[in-house]
């Protein structure tokens, strides 16, 4: 499934790391950037260029909410659940998003154009409660304002790769 450039791209990526396994992270960046998402093929892929096992490719997959094992949306909205944003109204701002959207956790708007995903953490708890619109951060976010920065993401490109 992966170009030849990419998988150029991954292995020359490799290289610049005394251990090469140090690379996986961003591989798996560019890897989702060409595929959009990282079903198990890509995976096998991946973890064939680093000789290792699919099991440690996935293990890595499945702990960050930043790689995307389905097909998402072409605007992802991650609304940090910490702490921090949990007691200053994340878990409602989560509703709220869903709700507007009609959709539940993880899954993609109708239409495709919005995936909402609940996140662990987004490290920005000085804007509780927060969340990820595309690569912009914003909060605190009000309720009241939900529907407004929705409408303003879907004028944008859509979310982007951060390699």
């Amino acid at each position: 499934m992966l170009t030849e450039n990419t998988q150029k791209l991954i292995l020359d990526l490799q290289k610049q790391y005394p251990e090469r396994r140090s690379a996986l992270i961003p591989a798996l960046h560019l890897a989702q950037a060409e595929a959009g998402y990282l079903p198990l093929e890509v995976q096998q892929e991946v973890a064939d260029l680093f000789g290792i096992d699919i099991n440690e490719v996935h293990a890595v997959v499945t702990f960050y909410d930043m790689f995307y094992e389905k097909p998402v949306g072409k605007h992802v909205i991650h609304v940090c659940k910490n702490v921090s944003c949990m007691l200053r109204g994340s878990d409602e701002l989560l509703q709220k998003v869903c709700q507007h959207l009609q959709v539940a956790p993880r899954e993609v708007t109708a239409d495709g154009e919005f995936t909402v995903i609940p996140s662990e953490c987004l490290a920005a708890c000085d804007r509780a409660p927060m969340m990820l619109v595309d690569d912009k951060v914003i909060g605190p976010v009000p309720i009241d304002d939900v529907e407004r920065i929705l409408a303003e993401a879907k004028e944008k490109p859509g979310h982007i790769s951060p390699v």
